[in-house]
């Protein structure tokens, strides 16, 4: 998604760096020692997502160099607790201790080498490349041509024209170029970090982080994929013969990937913004509400107060006062800013915040939506101590806005006054379907993709040298895409994407899509709802949002396992209930597809 969130904090004060050198390892119990790392990076929280928060809010070479060094300190510092906490290991310890010191390790995303020259190298990387992103531009003609990622996008989103839509797509992909030899250098010294806390690579940390072996989560999340993939295949053999009556056969052929720049989003990672050509039954149903919006006057305040209500509905509290005060909701027009939508936890309790350009699209109020789920998240779990802060797993603070999404039905939509009621016959559940498959069912793939081409960087199976040869190999062997045009090694079209240069792991986004269907099959049977899973809407049912409060509140107190089994009944991911939730689009398209040349 073109959205993360961030809870990660990166300075340390004077005063508690001192703390930290003061308290030789070992002197304390591993239930003390815990408490105390507890207690000073809730401290420090604040003052280094502070910095964070400027950069991205007010890109400068200055609040580039303050968050840099801010991020510097902060891997010292937890290099420093890390080697520490390896004085208990065999000692007598509470199982929660045992739990926080394991999620202690993985309190990072970049690890930093135990060297002070590296160690700012690296933390100076971080910041060049999340800067160098949100900055860059496509000027074709000179700065007067200049375009910025959320112009782009808006040409991808809206634009049929064949021309415009390659040309953006290959002016932001190759503005992405600077950013190769920073990340390989990043790859070098991170991965040098994850070795000197026991991880094979930075990839096998990353997928430690799921309460099982790294191995195992690999095969968890091809398990996961392979119950999905036979939908996928459906809807992306449909898609590419709708795309081909309108491009034509010459550039979209049959048995081939799809050109990449013609689904929508400058990624190919959803396809909704070309439901206009996709759509099973035209004018069935067909809700302008982009217009909707703008014709009711929604602005960036009264799209997140709806968000808002939806979630006081289900007896979650009111957002804090500083929450509108302190969010960035709208682009300021005097300076660079990062504006992929974001939610920020600063200081571990009320100071919560949202940094999104919100333009009046049903696109971005969905959005909204997802990034109050994490807000909301923040604020069910600030009674745990900071090492419990987070999601059961990442891919659960990722489900919970879109479980919400799920409940934006048409009911829902006519309830708030955003459409007229309306009777729903089977061309209009189609083509609802349809319109959500193409966000929902075209993304899992690319959310796979991502991280599996880094943890191959990690491991070393993909070298600098095929660094863009294999991003498209597997973007062609999951998702069936391929470029609009020759990509060489000068590129670097992984780097065209946030999440990479940001250094966000993406496999959360792809567990999130499979956990949102389950959590929304959950919630709707403690609703009562009886009726097609894609019908139910927990809007204003208070039992429900109590089942979702208890989950949240967990934090990562415990293992993921025992979270779900306490909404769902049980302790594993499953794609079932997306499969029920999709069973009348995937009946349509395999009448759809009979006798098309499928595949690629």
């Amino acid at each position: 998604m073109n959205r993360t969130f961030h809870r990660r904090a990166f300075l340390l004060t004077a005063a508690i760096a001192a703390t930290f050198s003061s308290v030789p390892a070992g002197a304390e119990t591993a239930d003390e020692f815990v408490a105390r790392i507890n207690r000073e990076f809730a401290d420090f929280w604040l003052e280094g997502n502070a910095a964070a928060w400027t950069q991205a809010t007010y890109i400068t070479p200055d609040t580039q160099l303050l968050n840099a060094r801010a991020m510097e300190r902060w891997l010292e510092k937890f290099g420093t607790a890390v080697e520490q906490s390896k004085a208990y290991a065999g000692k007598p310890m509470s199982p929660a201790t045992e739990r926080a010191l394991r999620l202690l390790v993985l309190n990072t995303t970049a690890p930093a080498p135990d060297d002070p020259a590296k160690r700012a190298e690296l933390a100076t990387l971080l910041a060049g490349m999340e800067a160098k992103y949100g900055s860059a531009k496509y000027c074709p003609e000179g700065p007067e041509s200049c375009r910025d990622e959320v112009q782009l996008l808006e040409v991808m989103r809206t634009s049929r024209d064949h021309a415009a839509l390659l040309d953006a797509w290959t002016g932001w992909h190759d503005a992405a170029r600077p950013l190769r030899a920073d990340y390989q250098r990043y790859a070098t010294l991170a991965n040098e970090g994850a070795r000197s806390l026991g991880y094979a690579d930075l990839g096998a940390m990353w997928r430690s982080g799921y309460d099982m072996p790294a191995d195992d989560f690999t095969k968890e999340a091809a398990r996961l994929f392979a119950q999905v993939e036979p939908l996928y295949r459906e809807l992306h053999c449909y898609a590419r013969d709708r795309l081909a009556r309108k491009y034509g056969e010459d550039k979209v052929p049959a048995g081939k990937p799809i050109p990449a720049h013609l689904l929508g989003n400058m990624w190919a990672q959803q396809w909704d913004a070309v439901y206009d050509l996709l759509e099973p039954y035209p004018g069935v149903s067909r809700l302008d509400l982009d217009k909707a919006l703008v014709d009711q006057g929604y602005d960036a305040v009264r799209m997140t107060k709806s968000a808002e209500t939806f979630y006081r509905s289900i007896g979650f509290p009111a957002l804090p006062q500083m929450f509108w005060e302190r969010s960035m909701l709208t682009q300021p027009r005097d300076r660079d800013v990062q504006c992929h939508a974001s939610a920020w936890h600063m200081d571990g309790k009320q100071d919560v915040r949202i940094k999104q350009c919100v333009r009046p699209t049903y696109e971005e109020l969905t959005t909204l939506y997802h990034e109050l789920g994490h807000i909301y998240y923040y604020l069910w779990y600030p009674q745990q101590p900071y090492l419990f802060q987070q999601g059961a797993h990442d891919g659960f603070h990722e489900a919970v806005g879109d479980t919400v999404n799920l409940s934006m039905t048409p009911a829902y939509l006519a309830k708030i006054g955003l459409v007229p009621e309306a009777t729903q016959s089977r061309e209009a559940v189609i083509n609802q379907q349809m319109k959500m498959a193409l966000e929902k069912i075209a993304f899992l793939p690319f959310g796979k993709v991502i991280d599996e081409w880094r943890w191959k960087v990690f491991s070393g199976e993909v070298t600098p040298a095929n660094y863009n040869a294999s991003w498209w190999a597997l973007r062609e062997r999951y998702q069936g895409i391929a470029p609009p045009v020759a990509r060489t090694e000068a590129d670097f079209d992984p780097g065209a994407k946030y999440h990479v240069p940001g250094n966000v792991p993406y496999t959360r986004y792809f567990l999130s899509f499979i956990l949102q269907f389950q959590f929304h099959r959950a919630l709707c049977d403690a609703a009562g709802f009886e009726g097609p899973l894609y019908e139910c809407s927990i809007y204003g049912n208070e039992e429900a949002g109590r089942k979702f409060g208890a989950m949240l509140a967990k934090g990562s107190s415990q293992p993921w396992q025992d979270t779900l089994e306490e909404l769902t009944g049980t302790r594993e991911m499953d794609a079932s209930a997306i499969m029920e939730y999709f069973a009348p689009l995937r009946g349509w398209l395999e009448e759809q597809n009979q006798g098309r040349q499928c595949g690629w």
